[in-house]
């Protein structure tokens, strides 16, 4: 499938969103690119060029790849041939950067004054976010919650006083869990909503609070998952409430100033004020 009618690619950095799973959301001008551009920086090469199969147009371009572990290295390359040409840069599905590779590309790009536009489209940020039936006019976006239990349960103490929705993503592994401590440090009544494999065949959104969507969650969640979460109103918390969050990172081995300063993060509670109280509790 040809595109036409569109204006001739510009010399530069061209970000461009790429289908979440629905081949069918791509946008004309994505379609024109993939076909036209003189470089295509692509998370998964595999990835992208099953995509343009999949829409019927064939990649004029040179493909290479532009993942986590190597982007840095490629960015100065990518300059170059954006300098003189076009450099069309995709990640697997939805916008590049956003929780994906593409940072390096646009940092070189205004180092050198190279310039750099974005074909904008699908991600599954704001899908989520509309799909979620939450009050999500201000929101917070927090990509992926730490892996470890106890930089996790910081992390949730951090979102307590949060009046903004609070929109992450997970591993269907590690969701079940997250969201049991997600009940016991916001709320088991908080409302929220899991939103999994958005725009493709299985597309499920379950909404309810984080008590229960944790239960449903138990029995086993497939697929890429976006958890939304809505604003708390709760009261701020005190230095005593961080405390015994404080003192668990501390006994995994971690230094109570730096337990103290990550727990405090996101609160009324100053690092030196909690570092003092755990300082206290510790003594006694």
């Amino acid at each position: 499938m040809s595109v036409s009618g569109l204006d001739p690619l510009p010399r530069g950095v061209i970000l461009a969103a790429t289908p979440l799973g629905n081949v069918g959301d791509a946008s004309a001008r994505l379609m024109h690119a993939l076909q036209h551009a003189d470089v295509i920086a692509a998370e998964d090469t595999r990835r992208v060029r099953n995509l343009a199969q999949a829409l019927g147009i064939e990649i004029s371009g040179r493909v290479v790849s532009n993942f986590d572990h190597n982007e840095k290295d490629r960015a100065q390359q990518l300059i170059d041939a954006a300098a003189t040409g076009t450099v069309l840069v995709v990640t697997d599905a939805g916008m590049p950067i956003i929780s994906d590779p593409g940072l390096s590309i646009v940092a070189a790009a205004a180092d050198r004054d190279i310039p750099v536009t974005c074909f904008p489209g699908p991600s599954a940020v704001p899908t989520a976010l509309a799909l979620s039936g939450l009050g999500v006019g201000h929101f917070l976006f927090d990509a992926f919650p730490p892996r470890k239990p106890g930089p996790r349960k910081a992390w949730l103490e951090s979102l307590r006083n949060e009046k903004r929705a609070i929109v992450f993503f997970e591993s269907p592994h590690r969701v079940a869990e997250t969201l049991a401590e997600a009940a016991d440090i916001l709320g088991a009544e908080r409302p929220a909503a899991v939103c999994r494999e958005l725009t493709k065949t299985y597309e499920e959104v379950r909404r309810g609070s984080l008590g229960e969507l944790a239960e449903w969650a138990a029995e086993g969640a497939r697929g890429e998952i976006t958890v939304v979460i809505e604003g708390g109103t709760a009261a701020a918390a005190t230095a005593a409430d961080l405390v015994p969050q404080a003192l668990e990172l501390a006994a995994g081995g971690m230094r109570l100033k730096d337990a103290c300063k990550q727990v405090a993060k996101g609160t009324e509670v100053s690092n030196r004020e909690l570092y003092d109280a755990a300082l206290q509790v510790r003594k006694s």
